[in-house]
């Protein structure tokens, strides 16, 4: 990635400011930061397994600023760590029992869904309103896929149950972050095209 091609069309709003390997390395450290920061925000529910937390919204911003490979990197550094044994799982937990956990499908679809917002994003979904509501809504589905696939199969529950445990609750919660992302994402792009963008 030259910085030429950088300056000249950046594809998603962190290309304005990449252009060497130390602020990709530094971007794809501090998404995974942003990642466990953000799942230290937690609130558990007596009736499902899983909790509240703010990553979904972490992930897929953070994939719409990132794009595909800085997101994939990010947010499989995220959970290879914290299988590793870095306590940045949800509620400050880590280490491989994690892979056990009725929760843990939602990891792996954290690392599907950024890079399907990322591609989205750097085809330009995030530049208006209604493409970013598609990108954050395709994410959200991604991880819910995996997360109540393997909830199901944890716990021995039909697929119905499992999104009534691990999908339904969330809803509401994950229709606000969509409409929060919608509101900043193309403000950004404008910021970005207006104050960084070169002058030729």
């Amino acid at each position: 990635m030259s910085s030429s091609t950088v300056a000249s069309s950046p594809k998603v709003l962190s290309e304005y400011l990449a252009g060497t390997r130390t602020i990709d390395l530094a971007m794809i450290i501090g998404y995974a930061g942003l990642i466990g920061l953000s799942a230290q925000l937690v609130v558990h529910l007596p009736f499902t397994p899983v909790p509240i937390t703010a990553q979904t919204f972490a992930v897929l911003f953070g994939a719409s600023l990132l794009g595909p490979m800085r997101s994939i990197l990010g947010s499989g550094l995220y959970v290879i760590a914290g299988l590793i044994g870095v306590p940045w799982f949800a509620g400050g937990t880590g280490g491989i029992a994690v892979a056990s956990a009725p929760s843990f499908g939602y990891l792996v679809g954290f690392i599907i869904a950024g890079a399907l917002v990322g591609l989205f994003a750097s085809r330009g979904f995030d530049k208006g309103i209604i493409g970013t509501i598609a990108e954050m809504v395709v994410g959200n589905l991604a991880i819910y896929a995996f997360g109540i696939a393997w909830l199901a199969y944890s716990l021995h529950l039909s697929i119905f149950k499992a999104t009534d445990l691990g999908a339904v609750p969330f809803l509401g919660g994950d229709l606000a972050k969509i409409i929060l992302a919608a509101l900043l994402l193309p403000g950004m792009w404008k910021l970005a095209d207006r104050f960084l963008a070169p002058r030729v």
